[in-house]
C-alpha cells in the first residue's frame, strides 16, 4: 500500500494548505486515536515547537482524539527528542509532535512516536492512512478521551540530558554561546548546560510564533559565529526549531558540521572501547569522515537520508551512533532518537576528555570538497530521472575516474531537488555542480 499522507518524516506541508488544515488535523487525531485504541486503553503525548499555527492545530488534534477515546497528555512546547523521552516514561501507547522542525513559521506538520520513542512502524501508519479516508464517528460521551497537561515536562527531560553524561561532569570554566532558533528547546537547552556549570550567553530564545528558524539557529549560523567571536568564547551550539538537529561554530568562527560532531564522538567511543560496532552517515556524509573513520579502523556504512534511515540501519546492524551533516546525530546508548542537546553534551565531553578545542578536534578529519547546490522543484515528472539529466550525472562521475561522486536527490522535506558534487578539486567540483543544477533547472522548467 502506497501512503497517501506519510512522508519519511511524518506529514508536513505549508498550514492552511492540503493537507495542513485544521479539519484534516482534526480527522488526523481522529484515525491515530483509533488505531492507538484498537490495541486497548490509550494515552497519547501531544507536544509541539514554538511556531504560531500550533495552538491551532493542537486543539483539533486534542478534539480528535478525545472523540475517539484516547486519553490526551499535553506538553506544551518541547524538543521533538523530548517527546520522545516522555512517551516512554509515561508509558503512553503514542506520542505526537507538532513542527516543521528546520522551516519557516508558515510551515507546519506531525510527528509520531511509538511507545518506546522511536518511529512508528509501517502497519500503524497504514492503519492511519486507511482511517483517515473512512468517515469519522466519536465515541459515545463516557468514553470520550480525558485532556491533562504534564506540568513538570521541562524539568524531566532537562534532568534526563544531564543523566546522559557522568554524575561528576562540570563544564566549569567552559564559555558557551547557545543559539536556540527561537524554536523548542529556548526553555530547557540553556538550562541543562548552566546546570552543568558552564558559562552560557543564550541567543535567539524570545519565540513569538514568527521568527522560529528567522535567519538564526543551525540553518543560519552567521549571528552565532559572530557572537562566539565578540564573546570570545570556547565554541557555539546552534539549535533548528525542533531541537533534533545540532550545529556548532569553534572558537575561530569555523562552523563545525554533523560529519565532524559525529566523528568526535564516535572517535572518543572507540578511544574508551565502548563503541558498539561501526558508524552510520548518510549518502551525504562527506567522503573524508569515511577514511577517518576507516584510519581508526571504525566501520561506516551510507544509508538514504533522512533520520528514519539512519535509525533503522542502526537497529539493523545493532549498533549505536549514526547522524547526517545536517546535524542530526543519533546516540542510542543514551536515547532512542536524533537529538541536539544530548549529541551537544557527548561532544564536549569528548573534548575535556581530550583536553581539546573544538578547533583541534575537527582537525583529524580531512574533508573533501562538497559542493551542494538546491533546485525548487514545483512537481510533475520527477527531474532526476530525465534522460539528459541522468547522461550528465554519468558523464561527470567517470570524469572523476574514482576519485569523487555526484548525488542528485529529491528533498523529503522541502520542495527541491538537491545537487551534490564531491571530489578533490574543489574548482572542478562546483563547477560540475553548476553545470548539472542549470541542466536540473532547465528540466523543471
Amino acid at each position: 500500500m502506497t501512503k497517501k499522507y506519510f512522508g519519511t518524516d511524518g506529514i508536513r506541508g505549508r498550514v492552511g494548505e492540503f493537507p495542513i488544515t485544521p479539519d484534516f488535523m482534526l480527522k488526523l487525531g481522529w484515525a491515530a486515536g483509533m488505531a492507538f485504541r484498537s490495541m486497548g486503553a490509550c494515552r497519547i503525548l501531544v507536544g509541539k515547537d514554538t511556531r504560531i499555527s500550533g495552538y491551532m492545530f493542537e486543539s483539533a488534534l486534542e478534539a480528535g482524539l478525545s472523540a475517539a477515546g484516547a486519553d490526551v497528555m499535553l506538553l506544551g512546547p518541547m524538543p521533538t527528542p523530548a517527546i520522545a523521552y516522555l512517551t516512554r516514561t509515561f508509558h503512553a501507547e503514542a506520542g505526537i509532535v507538532i513542527s516543521a522542525s528546520h522551516n519557516p513559521h508558515d510551515d507546519n506538520g506531525i510527528k509520531f512516536f511509538s511507545g518506546q520513542g522511536t518511529k512508528l512502524p509501517d502497519e500503524i501508519e497504514h492503519m492511519i492512512e486507511e482511517l483517515l479516508d473512512a468517515p469519522m464517528t466519536v465515541v459515545e460521551s463516557g468514553k470520550l478521551g480525558k485532556v491533562s497537561r504534564i506540568n513538570d515536562a521541562s524539568g524531566r527531560y532537562i534532568e534526563f540530558c544531564k543523566s546522559s553524561v557522568p554524575s561528576s561532569t562540570n563544564f566549569a570554566g567552559l564559555k558557551l554561546v547557545i543559539d536556540c532558533a527561537h524554536g523548542a528547546t529556548y526553555k530547557v537547552a540553556p538550562s541543562v548546560f548552566k546546570e552543568l556549570g558552564a558559562q552560557v550567553t543564550v541567543l535567539s530564545a524570545q519565540p513569538n510564533g514568527l521568527n522560529i528558524n528567522d535567519n538564526c539557529g543551525s540553518t543560519h549560523m552567521g549571528q552565532l559565529q559572530a557572537a562566539v567571536l565578540a564573546e570570545h568564547a570556547d565554541l557555539g551550539i546552534a539549535f533548528d526549531g525542533d531541537g533534533d538537529r545540532v550545529l556548532m561554530v569553534d572558537h575561530t568562527g569555523a562552523i563545525v558540521d554533523g560529519d565532524d560532531l559525529l566523528f568526535i564522538i564516535a572517535r572518543d567511543l572507540h578511544e574508551r572501547n565502548r563503541l558498539q560496532g561501526g558508524v552510520v552517515g548518510t549518502l551525504m556524509s562527506n567522503l573524508g569522515l569515511e577514511l577517518a573513520l576507516a584510519d581508526l579502523g571504525i566501520p561506516f556504512v551510507r544509508a538514504n537520508v533522512g533520520d528514519r534511515y539512519v535509525i533503522a540501519e542502526l537497529l539493523e546492524r545493532n549498533w549505536q551512533v549514526g547522524g547526517e551533516n545536517s546535524g542530526h546525530v543519533v546516540c542510542f546508548q543514551h536515547t532512542t532518537t536524533g537529538d541536539a542537546i544530548i549529541a551537544a553534551l557527548q561532544v564536549l565531553l569528548a573534548l575535556r576528555r581530550r583536553e581539546e578545542s573544538l578547533a583541534q578536534a575537527r582537525q583529524a578529519l580531512r574533508k573533501c570538497p562538497q559542493v551542494l547546490l538546491n533546485v525548487r522543484f514545483a512537481g510533475g515528472a520527477n527531474p532526476i530521472e530525465h534522460p539528459a539529466v541522468k547522461e550528465a550525472s554519468e558523464r561527470v562521475t567517470a570524469a572523476m575516474a574514482g576519485r569523487g561522486r555526484v548525488l542528485l536527490r529529491k528533498s523529503g522535506t522541502e520542495p527541491l531537488v538537491r545537487v551534490m558534487v564531491e571530489g578533490e578539486d574543489e574548482t572542478q567540483v562546483r563547477g560540475y555542480a553548476e553545470e548539472l543544477a542549470k541542466l536540473v533547472t532547465e528540466v523543471c522548467a
